[in-house]
């Protein structure tokens, strides 16, 4: 299922830094939640799972694949939290399962489709695209039915 918060924005590009810059993308788009409030027992937003497994993990090392095992121990945190998180960006369309072997065996690696975040985008600017289309086919059928009563 394709999920994304879609709102009027500025750019954040007059944003140098790219902790802060990241930190408000994930707000944008719904990743992380307006008045966001990490369960866990850190200082701020940019402590706190999610932003730390997109901002450090995957934006940090672009081409690394990681498994979920790996992700876990980095962050702290449990697989199933980790999942949680995968499951939301997987949702925005922006990662790539890829199979890897870890200690022998065959398993799920995560990274940033191609290693490109800009080419990723592209994936989620082509879901809201199809949504898009969807959301007109609705209305042009509710103008049909409004004029039929």
């Amino acid at each position: 299922m394709f999920e994304l918060n879609v709102v009027s924005n500025t750019p954040l590009t007059p944003i140098d830094d790219l902790k802060e810059a990241s930190l408000e993308f994930l707000k944008q788009i719904g990743y992380i939640s307006k008045g966001y409030d990490p369960k866990t027992d850190v200082d701020n937003i940019q402590e706190s799972i999610p932003y730390r497994l997109f901002t450090e993990c995957f934006l940090g090392n672009l081409n690394r694949v990681w498994a979920v095992e790996e992700l876990s121990a980095y962050l702290g945190t449990t697989k199933p939290t980790v999942y949680r998180h995968l499951n939301k960006l997987k949702a925005i369309d922006v990662l790539e399962d890829i199979s890897i072997d870890v200690e022998g065996q065959r398993k799920k690696g995560y990274r940033i489709r191609y290693g490109d975040l800009g080419k990723a985008w592209s994936f989620t600017e082509a879901n809201v695209d199809m949504a898009m289309q969807s959301y007109r086919r609705t209305v042009e059928h509710l103008q049909r039915l409004a004029k039929e009563e």
